[in-house]
């Protein structure tokens, strides 16, 4: 079977090249002179590149029209073993003279193993020059390449190249005997048509999933293709630059749909999955605790609720299944059905779950705690400013939603003040809907706060759009209207001269511990500003109240008499009715 390009050429030619199948060339021949003869023919007719992969035992293995990488290469990829060379060499041809290896040809050898990579030039009917390259030895973590020629057809040292064969399998074998180029990592391509700045953060998600980055991949498009996202040719394209970089997995830095991942994978070649499904699978790598797996799980489902319908063909076949399926039942209406009742089922878990968090939270506030949360871009520094603050150890590293499940801690204040701070899983642009829906009783943790902190990264060349979407999410959550404080994370790594936005934020470097006083202070005159002045008299035998107003209020003055003590303080609405209520009894 002949593969690749075969637009325009007519049968009977297509049948021709299908019978180089039944040709036995000499296992002592490096490049048999039938084989150019052929390969120069079929070039010159269509004026495409030609291309074949001959075994050692002399067979052909696969021919292809199109250049090194337009051919299916997953059957050969299949039958590669990574530890040594692939036991065939790739011959192809060069329409227009051209007789030397390309960048895409060394990349090829060196990613896919070919026992040798081996070009013809063609012009006007005839080999203009023939080369070839072999791996070499172990060089910087990479195997090199040696090169030869270009030579003339009739001056190809068949039984020295062949003899580079046998020495490149001994390299190759000595080099990952050493340990030097084992590499085990998912090979990821990015495709972004959105922005530079959109695809640099794709990167950084993919890099927290654990994933190794070959290739950026930026295409403008005014709207997206219904049918590959990306457009067809630019799909096609694409699959060469997978299959001569190796590439396992494609992330599309927007969300897709069910036919649009299915059509993106048989073009590719490779397995393709969005943004939505990338952030899902960091959120389910960080849950640690039971009501976080459950969200992330119920996000989950309800993502692919809508897309089984694209998903497999296998989904659409009919089968019966007493108690499960149904007569005629399909297995797609099967897993939907599934898949409903686990979303049913996590629903009431997570409302189960609300509503304890939501008596917690009803606790706190009758015990009058001012709430002070931290909201803002995912690795902002969050958790590094709830550790300095509170002086606890939070886990802290340098990658996207470290901080997943919500964590309150107290935090000492000026004027022997305190506050509860509560550190929250951070936003980013493009969050899913399903996420948000499903972590929302999580997130309530920061509309019930007193004061939002508002945490942006400084040194961030995007810190200001990403601002915006900090309180895109907000206004989603119906937290307008909250008290904030903006506060300037990262100021010691920020660029000079970078325009300070709000003015009025606050600096700080959470790390160093610089500007945390400030902040501290800060925070105090908001939550001051949100208390009231209130007169009290309290009783000489209610002396418990005296010490709440003490330590949840900010006592003003105090003067003794007769009936007790009266009492001259700021308290918000929350504190000055538990006091009143108790004040009754």
């Amino acid at each position: 079977m002949i593969h690749g390009n075969l637009e325009g050429i007519r049968e009977s030619l297509i049948q021709e090249m299908d019978r180089m199948y039944d040709i036995q060339f000499a296992r002592d021949q490096f490049l048999p002179d039938r084989l150019i003869a052929l390969l120069i023919r079929y070039t010159d007719i269509l004026n495409r590149e030609m291309m074949v992969y001959l075994s050692r035992d002399g067979e052909i293995l696969e021919v292809a029209i199109g250049n090194i990488s337009s051919i299916g290469l997953t059957e050969m990829h299949l039958r590669r073993n990574f530890d040594r060379l692939t036991g065939f060499r790739c011959i192809h041809t060069h329409p227009g003279g051209n007789a030397n290896l390309s960048m895409v040809d060394i990349q090829a050898l060196r990613l896919l193993r070919f026992d040798a990579m081996v070009a013809v030039g063609v012009q006007d009917g005839r080999a203009t020059g023939i080369s070839a390259a072999f791996l070499g030895d172990l060089e910087y973590n990479q195997l090199s390449v040696l090169r030869f020629g270009p030579v003339k057809p009739g001056r190809i040292p068949q039984k020295e190249w062949l003899r580079e064969i046998e020495q490149s399998e001994e390299r190759v074998k000595r080099a990952i005997e050493e340990g030097g180029i084992v590499d085990t990592s998912e090979k990821v391509m990015l495709i972004s048509t959105d922005s530079e700045d959109s695809l640099d953060e794709l990167a950084s998600l993919a890099g927290t999933a654990g994933a190794v980055i070959v290739s950026k991949i930026m295409q403008k498009r005014a709207k997206p293709d219904p049918a590959t996202f990306i457009g067809s040719g630019k799909a096609e394209e694409l699959s060469l630059l997978c299959q001569t970089l190796e590439v396992d997995l494609a992330i599309l830095d927007d969300e897709l749909t069910g036919a649009q991942q299915k059509n993106l994978e048989q073009a590719l070649g490779v397995r393709v999955i969005d943004r939505t499904q990338l952030i899902l699978d960091i959120f389910a790598r960080r849950a640690q605790t039971a009501e976080g797996k459950l969200q992330v799980e119920l996000a989950q489902m309800k993502y692919r609720l809508p897309r089984l319908a694209g998903s497999s063909q296998s989904l659409s076949r009919l089968g019966g299944g007493i108690g499960t399926r149904g007569p005629g039942e399909t297995r797609l209406e099967t897993d939907r059905r599934h898949i409903r009742k686990r979303i049913d089922d996590l629903t009431k878990e997570l409302n189960e779950l609300t509503r304890q968090r939501g008596m917690r939270r009803a606790r706190r506030t009758k015990m009058g705690e001012t709430i002070v949360a931290l909201v803002g871009y995912t690795n902002a520094g969050k958790s590094t400013l709830l550790n300095a603050m509170s002086g606890s150890d939070v886990l802290v590293e340098d990658k996207l939603f470290a901080t997943l499940d919500p964590v309150i801690r107290q935090v000492a204040l000026p004027d022997n003040n305190k506050c509860m701070m509560v550190d929250t899983v951070g936003f980013i642009r493009k969050l899913p809907h399903t996420l948000v829906e499903a972590f929302k009783s999580t997130l309530e943790e920061a509309l019930s706060a007193d004061l939002l902190l508002i945490v942006s990264d400084l040194s961030s060349p995007f810190y200001k759009q990403q601002r915006e979407v900090v309180y895109d999410v907000l206004n989603q959550l119906g937290a307008q209207g909250k008290p904030v404080l903006e506060v300037l994370n990262k100021c010691d790594k920020a660029e000079i001269g970078t325009v300070i936005e709000p003015a009025d934020a606050v600096m700080i470097a959470a790390a160093t511990g610089y500007g945390l006083e400030n902040l501290k202070n800060a925070i105090s005159d908001r939550i001051a500003a949100l208390r009231h002045p209130v007169e009290l008299l309290i009783p000489y035998d209610k002396g418990n109240v005296l010490s709440i107003l003490h330590s949840q209020g900010q006592v003003e003055n105090e003067e003794y008499l007769d009936t007790g003590v009266k009492v001259t303080c700021l308290l918000d609405a929350t504190l000055f009715a538990r006091v009143n209520k108790m004040l009754e009894k």
